[in-house]
């Protein structure tokens, strides 16, 4: 069974940093691609960030700069490192897992996320 838990959500501060975390279980993270989503409060899910099976990262334009997409192969963990946030980062952070290595179209398996709070 594939699962992916995510953690490390919480309330922060606006400017602080938070490292969010996916375990991945059932499958090896190095051989998938994976991505980030955020979904804030009436707001269309949003892929922040993708991580391909080569290590090959893209980053949506709201996140760049700021957040940095990993993986621990060790772990078979994944990681969102999040600086500088801001009260638009708040929302349900979820990890997600492609079926390939390469990250296009959607994933196909989902954590249930994480909440993550801003506070100005």
């Amino acid at each position: 069974q594939i699962q992916l838990v995510e953690s490390g959500g919480g309330l922060v501060q606006a400017g602080d940093s938070l490292r969010l975390s996916c375990e991945l279980s059932g499958r090896t993270v190095s051989n998938h691609a994976m991505a980030w989503y955020k979904q804030g409060s009436g707001e269309q899910r949003e892929l922040l960030a993708t991580i391909n099976s080569d290590g090959n990262t893209n980053y949506a334009d709201s996140v760049k700069g700021r957040f940095t997409i990993s993986r621990d192969n060790a772990k078979n963990t994944m990681y969102l490192q999040m600086s500088s946030l801001k009260p638009e980062d708040t929302g349900i952070y979820t990890c997600a897992s492609y079926v390939g290595g390469v990250a296009y179209n959607r994933p196909y398996y989902w954590g249930r996320g994480t909440q993550v709070t801003v506070s100005s």
